[in-house]
């Protein structure tokens, strides 16, 4: 992060190249400011004891829970409640801030190839 504290979104977005894979902008007290570009279906998953929130800054996404799907478009923000299963599919490429507590397992209770630790989040 600049040492002015600013982060200009689209320029961070331009350095993302791999779908899947957040990157941590900034720190908020307990909680991370993350970007990533989501293209595809992620994975099952859920996170025990931390909520995280979507910002949807460009494209569409669909959050599928067991029992519905929410659609998230251009602008819209949504919580993902803690413990509840979930899986976000992008059909087109989507681009998203997250924002969530440090402690947040980036693939929640399962491990798979997607599945990025916190210093892959934090490298440049």
């Amino acid at each position: 992060m600049s040492e002015r504290n600013v982060v200009n979104l689209p320029d961070a977005l331009d350095q993302v190249t791999d779908h899947w894979s957040p990157k941590v902008l900034a720190q908020v007290n307990d909680q991370f400011v993350k970007i990533a570009k989501l293209k595809g279906e992620f994975v099952w998953h859920k996170h025990d004891d931390e909520d995280e929130l979507f910002y949807i800054i460009k494209g569409n996404l669909l959050m599928q829970y067991e029992d519905k799907t929410v659609v998230l478009n251009e602008g819209d923000m949504h919580v993902v409640p803690k413990g509840i299963m979930h899986n976000p599919v992008a059909k087109e490429e989507c681009w998203i801030m997250l924002v969530e507590p440090v402690a947040t397992a980036h693939t929640g209770d399962i491990v798979t190839d997607r599945t990025r630790s916190l210093e892959e989040q934090i490298q440049a």
